[in-house]
C-alpha cells in the first residue's frame, strides 16, 4: 500500500482508539505515585475516543478533512495534561496533512513530525522521558527511515518499532520511572494508539472490549468464593435528557452506552421515547457521565446519590440559565459538594465538578466559562493535571471573551486566591492579588495506598496511609490520623499562621475533633479554619498560609 484513503484513516483512528480503551486500565496503574488517581489512561481514552467520535460522524473520506476533524475532537475533549498533549500531537498533524485527500509513507513521516514540534511548543517546560520523548525520537526516526515510494506497511512497522523502543528507553530520562520500576504512562497510551493505527493498517480487527463487564465476571467468581462481601459501584446516577434538535441521528443508544462504560459505569440501563432519553447507571465518576449525555442535549432532570452515605439527601445538579453579563467572573474547578459550597461563597461564580480521578474535558470548561456571561474570566484549576486544560479552554475562547488561568495546583491554593477576589477592584489587580496568594500556600494531603513501592527511600505499603507534602510522600503509616500529623509536621514552621484542614467524605465526626485538638495543641500560634469538604480520594487537604 502506498498511500493511506480516508476510509483507512478513519479505520486506524477508531481501531487506535479501541486498542487504547481496551488497555487504558493498564495505562493507569503505571501512575509513578500509588495515589489512587493514577489516570492518564482514562483521560487519553476519554481524549482520544472524542476525537474518533467525530471522525465517524464525518462525511467527507479526504484524509486532510478527517485529520481536522480529529484535531478539534481532540482538542474540545482533552482530559489532563496527557490528554491535552495528546491532542496538541495530532493538531501538528492535521496542520501538515491539510488539503490532502491521501497521504503517502513520506506524508504521514512530515506529519507526525510536525506533531511533535507542535505538542513540545505547547509545553512550557518540556520533561524528557514522558510522551513528549516518546514522540519526538520515534517520529524522528521514521523521518530519517522513510523514502519516498515506501510502503505504508513498512513505514508505520517502523514508526511503532522506535516508539516502543523509545519507551522502554523512558525510565532512564526520568529517574522516577526507574525507581518505581514502570515506563512513562503518557508514552504507553501514545504507543497504543499508534499500535491500533498499524493493526488497521495490516487487517487486523480489533473488538472493542467492555473493561467494566470483565471485572464484574471476576469479582462475581471472587464473591462465589466468599473473597468479596458487597460491591461498592459508587454513585446512583439518574437523568432524562432532550435530544438537541439536528443531533438525533448522531444519538444512538447502544454506542451512547458503549460510551458510559468508558468511565467506568455500571448496571447501566437507558430508555429513549422519541427525543427523550431516560438513564440510570452507578459510577464513581458522575461527573464524567453527565459530560457525555450534555453533547447531545439538554437535561430535563438530574439525581445523583451516594448510596454509601446514609441519610444524605438525592443532590441536584445545577443547571440554571446563562447569567446575567458582568465584567470580571471566577470559575473554580473542585470535587466535593462542601468544597463547591465554600468556593461559591467566596465569589466564585461557577464550580465544575473536577479534581482527582475525575478531570474536566476541554469543552466541560469552556461551556461553564460561556455560562457565566462575563468579559474576563478567571479560572482556578485547583490541580496540576487541569491547567493545560484550562489552558486550552483559553486559547478556544481566544478572540471571544478574555480568559485568565492562575494556575491554582491545589484547592487550598485556590481558596486562597478565592479570598483574594475584589468585585470593586480592577482586573489586573484581581489577577496580581490572587496569584500572589496562591504563591504563599502550602498543601499537604492524607491518602490511601494502592500499591507497595518504594520512593525516595520510604517504603509504601497498600491500603496504609501516605502523608504528602507539596506531593511528595513524607510517610506511609496504617493510621489516617497519624498520617495528616506527619502532613501537618512537614507543612508548619515558625512563619505559618493559618491552617485550613479540609476533610474528606471518609473523616468521621471523632476524628475530625481530634484533628482539631491536635492543631490546638501543637499549632496554638496558628489560626485554624476546619471545612468539611467531603471529597472523594484524599481523607485530608490542608492548607498552611
Amino acid at each position: 500500500m502506498k498511500f493511506i484513503d480516508g476510509k483507512m484513516f478513519r479505520a486506524m483512528i477508531v481501531t487506535g482508539a479501541t486498542l487504547l480503551h481496551n488497555n487504558h486500565p493498564e495505562v493507569d496503574a503505571l501512575n509513578v505515585f500509588p495515589v489512587p488517581d493514577g489516570d492518564t489512561g482514562t483521560n487519553m481514552s476519554l481524549t482520544f475516543t472524542s476525537g474518533a467520535n467525530e471522525v465517524e460522524r464525518l462525511e467527507s473520506d479526504a484524509v486532510g478533512d478527517i485529520a481536522k476533524t480529529l484535531s478539534k475532537g481532540l482538542l474540545m475533549g482533552a482530559r489532563g495534561n496527557s490528554g491535552v498533549i495528546l491532542s496538541q500531537i495530532f493538531r501538528g498533524v492535521a496542520k501538515s496533512l491539510k488539503g490532502k485527500e491521501t497521504a503517502s509513507s513520506s506524508d504521514l513521516a512530515a506529519a507526525f513530525l510536525q506533531g511533535s514540534k507542535v505538542a513540545y511548543r505547547a509545553v512550557m517546560k518540556p520533561t524528557e522521558g514522558t510522551i513528549l520523548t516518546v514522540i519526538r525520537e520515534s517520529s524522528e526516526a521514521a523521518s530519517a527511515y522513510v523514502t519516498e515510494d515506501m510502503e505504508i506497511e513498512d513505514y508505520f512497522s517502523y514508526f511503532v518499532k522506535a516508539a516502543s523502543e523509545s519507551l522502554d528507553r523512558t525510565p532512564e530520562l526520568l529517574p522516577v520511572l526507574k525507581e518505581v520500576g514502570v515506563v512513562d504512562s503518557g508514552g504507553a497510551g501514545l504507543v497504543l494508539v499508534l499500535t491500533g493505527f498499524m493493526s488497521a493498517i495490516v487487517g487486523e480487527k480489533i473488538e472493542r472490549v467492555n473493561v467494566n463487564a470483565e471485572k464484574a465476571k471476576e469479582e462475581a467468581a471472587e464473591k462465589a468464593a466468599g473473597t468479596v462481601e458487597k460491591k461498592d459501584y459508587g454513585y446512583r446516577i439518574e437523568f432524562m435528557l432532550k435530544v438537541e434538535e439536528g443531533k438525533e441521528k448522531a444519538f444512538n443508544v447502544e454506542n451512547f452506552q458503549n460510551e458510559l462504560t468508558r468511565i467506568p459505569g455500571e448496571r447501566i440501563t437507558i430508555v429513549q421515547d422519541e427525543d427523550i432519553v431516560r438513564c440510570k447507571l452507578y459510577s464513581k465518576k458522575p461527573g464524567h457521565a453527565l459530560n457525555i449525555a450534555q453533547r447531545f442535549g439538554e437535561f430535563l432532570s438530574v439525581e445523583i446519590e451516594n448510596p454509601q452515605v446514609k441519610d444524605e439527601d438525592v443532590k441536584k445538579v445545577d443547571l440554571e440559565e446563562k447569567a446575567p453579563p458582568k465584567d470580571v467572573g471566577v470559575i473554580a474547578v473542585a470535587a466535593g459538594d462542601g468544597i463547591k459550597d465554600q468556593f461559591l461563597s467566596l465569589h466564585c461564580d461557577y464550580v465544575v465538578a473536577g479534581g482527582q480521578t475525575m478531570n474536566p474535558a476541554t469543552e466541560d470548561l469552556v461551556a461553564a466559562i460561556r455560562k457565566i456571561n462575563a468579559k474576563h474570566v478567571i479560572v482556578l484549576p485547583n490541580n496540576g493535571n487541569i491547567v493545560m486544560t484550562a489552558q486550552t479552554a483559553a486559547s478556544v475562547l481566544e478572540g471571544e471573551i478574555d480568559v485568565i488561568v492562575i494556575p491554582t495546583k491545589s484547592i487550598p491554593q485556590g481558596l486562597s486566591a478565592c479570598i483574594m477576589f475584589n468585585p470593586e477592584a480592577s482586573l489586573e489587580e484581581n489577577v496580581g492579588e490572587m496569584t500572589e496568594a496562591m504563591q504563599n500556600v502550602k498543601t499537604g494531603q492524607v491518602t490511601f495506598a494502592v500499591r507497595d513501592t518504594n520512593i525516595d527511600g520510604i517504603e509504601v505499603h497498600a491500603n496504609e496511609y501516605m502523608a504528602l507534602v507539596n506531593k511528595e510522600i513524607k510517610a506511609c503509616v496504617p493510621g489516617k490520623m497519624d498520617a495528616l500529623k506527619k502532613s501537618l509536621e512537614g507543612l508548619v514552621d515558625d512563619d505559618s499562621e493559618i491552617i485550613t484542614l479540609i476533610c474528606g467524605q471518609d473523616v468521621t465526626k471523632e476524628e475530625k475533633e481530634e484533628a482539631q485538638t491536635y492543631i490546638a495543641e501543637h499549632f496554638a500560634d496558628c489560626e485554624c479554619e476546619v471545612i468539611d469538604g467531603k471529597q472523594p480520594v484524599y481523607s485530608f487537604i490542608i492548607g498552611v498560609e
